[in-house]
């Protein structure tokens, strides 16, 4: 990790056009290392194409985006342990080939962290991952990218579809298993459950970014609770 540069991730002047419009416009964005934020904001706002961007899935249109102070490409890869909104697992492995998996395609992926978060969530190495329900398909791929021992997590929607006893599961994981100096970027739009997990909050627009700081800063500004100041400025 290149802590030399004051911040872990950087976006100047990022734009995408997808050729029926920008979905985002020159985006300036810093994200500061050891802090979990909050990426927020309503369906069609960029959250997603921001990710991919940041995850050298997508190239921008325009702008560039540093991680470490290295732009977006194949050595950031390294640097990224990406949760995408739809589970990507192969239904033919086992929970157990799948930790295989992960321990040699990733030199920074922790097979005994893995196991033991698998084993502290009862489930059993042994099971085909097509045997298993969606809700623990969703906590088996984020064990597997928790595991990890990343710079940057990027999350797209980790509690989305789950249950409200597996939600405060993913937030442990997520909250107890981040190296201090790494950053964890949560894309959600189910506010109320994460807040009290976030350091930083983000709104996204289109346009950029329409309001953001240190989620405390924000709740003592306002006199409101993040749920509600996201009601309030997307009008929900």
């Amino acid at each position: 990790m290149n802590t030399n540069t004051p911040e872990l991730l950087k976006l100047t002047g990022v734009s995408k056009n997808y050729g029926a419009g920008e979905v985002l416009a020159n985006l300036n964005m810093t994200f500061p290392r050891g802090k979990i934020v909050g990426l927020l904001g309503p369906n069609g706002c960029g959250k997603s194409t921001l990710i991919k961007m940041v995850c050298g899935i997508l190239t921008p249109t325009a702008g560039q985006i540093r991680i470490n102070g290295v732009p977006v490409g194949a050595e950031t890869k390294a640097m990224v342990s990406y949760l995408p909104e739809r589970t990507y697992l192969s239904e033919w492995m086992s929970v157990k080939e799948l930790v295989g998996f992960f321990a040699d395609f990733y030199e920074d992926f922790s097979t005994e962290k893995a196991l033991s978060l698998l084993d502290k969530m009862g489930i059993n190495i042994n099971a085909k991952i097509k045997t298993l329900s969606k809700g623990t398909k969703e906590k088996v791929q984020l064990i597997m990218v928790m595991s990890r021992n990343a710079d940057l997590y990027i999350l797209d929607e980790p509690i989305a579809g789950v249950d409200p006893a597996a939600r405060d599961f993913i937030l442990d994981t997520i909250f107890k298993n981040k190296p201090a100096n790494a950053t964890v970027v949560l894309s959600t739009h189910l506010i109320y459950d994460i807040e009290g997990v976030l350091d930083d909050v983000i709104f996204l627009g289109r346009s950029g970014v329409i309001l953001g700081g240190p989620a405390e800063e924000l709740r003592r500004q306002y006199g409101m609770s993040i749920d509600m100041l996201f009601r309030s400025v997307y009008r929900v």
